[in-house]
């Protein structure tokens, strides 16, 4: 196992983590991002997440693609919470006048970052202080997230932090994975089965209504295997009006909670994660899709599966809490394990 370094741009590093198995993992320290997650499948080596192959193309074409999200992953409706009967006002995107992914969040940044190597891993440690007021939020907050690749084709995320002062905080990895290997293919022949009884509603902003949906008998019921294509016939009927899924699901303890398997069946991506949630995304981009390593994002392109507590939850305590204080430790971890057919 080892750890490779190179430059990609705006100051910015690459570190590529290699297991015995051929597995390769690449991330960098601009947004604390996954930029690639290759194996290998009949040989060759393919390339299972999007991506692009410099810091300045994410800059320039999406930053939030494979980064690290925070502080609060997801929409806070008009930027509003309270912790303690005291209210915040964050930043909003004047177009929505919703606060996304933590306005401009710790995608934007480059991160610290230090190399691990150890018995049965190797490991790049991101690290960033986000200051009391970044973007409205209140607390210094101390960041780490902890990109492993062991050999036994688990790419683990582990998240901690710190903060002197009561704050919110519910990071999460936005990489998009499309197993195909090929960008301009959409997902529609990837199977997912998901281990989550309900879904949260969502209105034309994506916005939380509030109502948790039972899955049973709607076109969000992933809890048996079931082609994407299923899916975007008939989601129509949805609510919001979205053209696919950006939606959190409520998962069960039954591990791993998703399961995305490749159209040719040779490729298996195994999440298994201690948060409460998962939004899953599903790149509805339209004809609005970059060029990525050299092909045209397709319409539904990528899939993401963001492990969070749920976002509404600002509005709905009861579906948990983000709120951390100074004397709480706040850690968590989710797995994506690969299982490639021989």
């Amino acid at each position: 196992m080892e750890i490779i370094k190179k430059d990609f741009g705006k100051k910015a590093n690459l570190f590529i983590l290699k297991n015995d198995k051929g597995t390769e993992l690449a991330v960098s320290d601009q947004g604390a991002r996954v930029v690639s997650l290759k194996v290998l499948v009949d040989g060759k080596q393919r390339e299972t997440i999007l991506g692009f192959d410099s810091a300045d193309e994410y800059l320039a074409k999406d930053p939030f693609i494979g980064s690290s999200v925070g502080r609060f992953a997801g929409r806070i409706k008009n930027g509003k919470f309270s912790i303690d009967g005291e209210e915040y006002q964050v930043s909003i995107d004047p177009e929505t006048g919703h606060n996304l992914h933590g306005g401009y969040g710790f995608d934007k940044y480059i991160w610290q970052a230090a190399e691990k190597k150890e018995a049965d891993r190797v490991s790049v440690v991101f690290t960033l202080e986000s200051k009391d007021g970044d973007e409205g939020f209140p607390g210094n907050l101390s960041v780490a997230v902890t990109y492993s690749l062991t050999n036994d084709n688990e790419w683990i995320i582990h998240y901690s932090a710190t903060t002197d002062q009561a704050t919110i905080y519910n990071p999460t990895n936005h990489v998009y994975f499309n197993l195909t290997g090929d960008p301009s293919q959409s997902i529609d022949e990837h199977t997912l089965q998901m281990n989550a009884d309900r879904y949260v509603e969502v209105d034309g902003d994506v916005i939380p209504t509030g109502n948790l949906v039972a899955v049973q008998g709607t076109a969000f019921d992933f809890t048996h295997e079931k082609k994407m294509s299923e899916l975007f016939a008939g989601v129509a009927s949805e609510a919001s009006g979205i053209d696919g899924l950006d939606h959190p699901f409520l998962l069960t303890t039954d591990t791993p909670q998703a399961t995305l398997i490749s159209p040719d069946k040779k490729v298996t991506i195994e999440m298994t994660t201690d948060d409460p949630s998962v939004v899953v995304f599903t790149a509805n981009f339209g004809d609005g899709g970059p060029v990525m390593r050299g092909h045209k994002l397709a319409d539904h392109g990528g899939i993401t599966m963001e492990t969070q507590v749920p976002p509404g939850v600002t509005d709905y305590p009861e579906w948990g809490s983000v709120v951390i204080r100074p004397d709480e430790a706040f850690e968590k971890e989710t797995v994506f394990k690969v299982v490639v057919e021989d």
